[in-house]
């Protein structure tokens, strides 16, 4: 079994630390082999706020493969978001913000989608397309993740304008061999497949720390894949005894694509991606 998980929009900054413990603790336990995180660590890219960050993934014994989020980059100061937006990021998190990582059972690939130019939006660049059909070429691992902070499907409700090149990269990714998308960026958890591209899942995590919740539990998302194709996706949510299962997702992958095993219990305030999306 390859085990992954899956966290989004910690916000330091704008966190809750009483929770930042408990979270370093279940993901202590669950022992992923390797932990995802989609974007947006800092609430301003301040300084501080990386120092912050850096300090909490220090104390993840798994490997790490983060790539930035908007709020990663400055804000208010416009010079500094279009000159330098990633300084900070690399100085503090890591000098690349479209890291790879591989392993036998695993291939993930970095994109960084922040538009510094449209500071929220986002965009997938048709460079970004190509590099990760490269980088699964050459390492075509049983499992293919691509990880991006902005989601490449927005339900009616999102109030947020969708990235970029978002539909160019949906039918890329899926001719690359891509698999499964992890995106952040909404603060709310969901996961489902993509009609017009069934080869391809979308998983969208919550926010992990931060106080704006958006409906949500602070959340992060754990994923189980079995040599045979099934996928689990479990929601850890955020309660009075820390965290804890709040709602799974069973998939299968067979030759059309990902398929739904069987419908899914959900916890209050935790959806699907079909509520979200209409898919």
């Amino acid at each position: 079994m390859t085990r992954v998980l899956h966290l989004s929009d910690l916000h330091f900054g704008r966190s809750h630390p009483a929770l930042e413990a408990p979270l370093l603790a279940m993901i202590a336990e669950l022992a992923p082999d390797l932990v995802v995180v989609s974007g947006d660590l800092t609430q301003r890219a301040r300084v501080e706020q990386f120092r912050h960050a850096r300090a909490f993934l220090d104390r993840i014994s798994a490997p790490v493969l983060s790539v930035p989020g908007n709020h990663d980059t400055p804000l208010d100061n416009l010079f500094q978001r279009l000159m330098t937006p990633f300084r900070r990021y690399r100085r503090h998190i890591n000098r690349e913000t479209e890291p790879v990582f591989t392993s036998e059972a695993l291939t993930v690939v970095g994109v960084n989608t922040v538009n510094p130019l449209a500071w929220q939006q986002g965009r997938f660049r048709a460079s970004a397309r190509a590099r990760v059909a490269r980088v699964f070429r050459d390492h075509p691992a049983p499992l293919r993740l691509v990880a991006l902070h902005h989601p490449l499907e927005h339900g009616p409700d999102a109030g947020k304008r969708p990235m970029r090149g978002a539909s160019a990269a949906l039918a890329g990714l899926a001719e690359s061999g891509a698999q499964i998308v992890l995106s952040g960026h909404l603060h709310r958890s969901a996961s489902g497949p993509v009609r017009a591209a069934p080869g391809l899942l979308l998983i969208e995590a919550g926010t992990g720390l931060s106080t704006r919740q958006r409906g949500e539990d602070n959340s992060f998302n754990l994923l189980d894949w079995e040599a045979g194709g099934a996928l689990r996706v479990t929601t850890y949510a955020a309660g009075q005894n820390g965290f804890a299962p709040a709602s799974v997702s069973l998939f299968h992958r067979a030759e059309g694509g990902w398929l739904r095993a069987e419908p899914a219990p959900r916890a209050e305030g935790l959806r699907d991606r079909e509520a979200i999306t209409g898919t």
